[in-house]
């Protein structure tokens, strides 16, 4: 949908240091600074855009009297990785720094995003957490967000490996695209021949189906050990980012970070990769609010 008028907004097409941007403005005069959001929209970092979330964004303005600040990154293959996390930046950045302009607190402004956009909020919290020329981060909002891919075989993978729409084939087939790389690697990447053993021994602490509550891992059946492939390693090493893979980051990262929301949801690859983004917070004491949709899908 195209920026439109609005009884209650005003829509307005920005740009913040180069970064499309689509704000939302109530309308409604208000007795002090309101709160911000910045949104992150999914989409596998290849497609979506501000007008396709267009509805979501006018709603939460609507009903949580915010200004909302869509973020338009630019999206891949045609711009490469990682300059969708760095225009999230770079607008988050100029949000908090500018805030007063738009009439917004700029203590109460919170960054969200769905699937990929998750995994952008997650990334700008990270490096934003131990900044000090700019305002801190109030909260996070995390819905069904990508945080690791390292291992394809957890139990909501396995589960839902062909639930519509992110099945797990697609999921890699979604990442090899948005990376520019060559899609015959999706076989071995599901299979884990990515990974080299000191990686996956490094990692087990925070990546392992042994830390997800029992009660999601029924039927689950732990893989067979597979061959490494160093050619395949280094062939996708963006892999092994933390800005691709934020459960990656190290705990004095994770320390700082603001309190966040987490919203999961059963029918969804991704849903154990926010049970251990949840736990990986909550034992760093970052204060976790979490959401389960029993009846959900990504």
């Amino acid at each position: 949908l195209p920026a439109c008028r609005d009884s209650q907004l005003f829509i307005k097409d920005l740009h913040f240091d180069g970064v499309p941007v689509r704000i939302y403005l109530p309308r409604e005069p208000s007795a002090s600074k309101r709160r911000g959001v910045i949104f992150f929209h999914g989409g596998c970092g290849i497609f979506g855009s501000t007008r396709s979330y267009e509805r979501i964004c006018r709603y939460i303005a609507r009903k949580s009297d915010s200004v909302v600040a869509s973020v338009g990154y630019h999206l891949a293959p045609e711009h490469k990785y990682p300059a969708q996390t760095l225009e999230c930046l770079t607008a988050t950045v100029h949000f908090l720094k500018t805030a007063e302009t738009y009439g917004v607190d700029p203590a109460r402004i919170i960054v969200c995003g769905d699937s990929i956009g998750g995994t952008y909020a997650a990334s700008v919290c990270q490096e934003l957490g131990h900044r000090t020329d700019v305002p801190k981060i109030c909260a996070q909002v995390l819905i069904y967000p990508f945080l690791q891919a390292l291992n394809f075989n957890l139990p909501s993978y396995q589960k839902n490996a062909a639930v519509a729409f992110l099945s797990r084939e697609r999921t890699v087939h979604f990442i090899l695209k948005y990376l520019d790389k060559d899609c015959s690697l999706k076989e071995p990447i599901l299979a884990g021949i990515h990974v080299p053993e000191s990686i996956n021994l490094k990692y087990r602490k925070w990546i392992n189906p042994d830390l997800i509550p029992d009660v999601f891992k029924l039927g689950y059946k732990p893989p067979l050990p597979t061959l490494f492939l160093p050619q395949v390693h280094e062939e996708v090493q963006e892999l092994f980012e933390p800005w691709f893979s934020p459960l990656l980051a190290e705990d004095a990262v994770v320390c700082p970070l603001p309190d966040t929301c987490i919203v999961t949801c059963e029918h969804d690859v991704l849903r154990d990769e926010g049970l251990l983004y949840k736990k990986r917070l909550e034992d760093n004491n970052v204060r976790v609010t979490w959401h389960h949709v029993e009846k959900g899908f990504h």
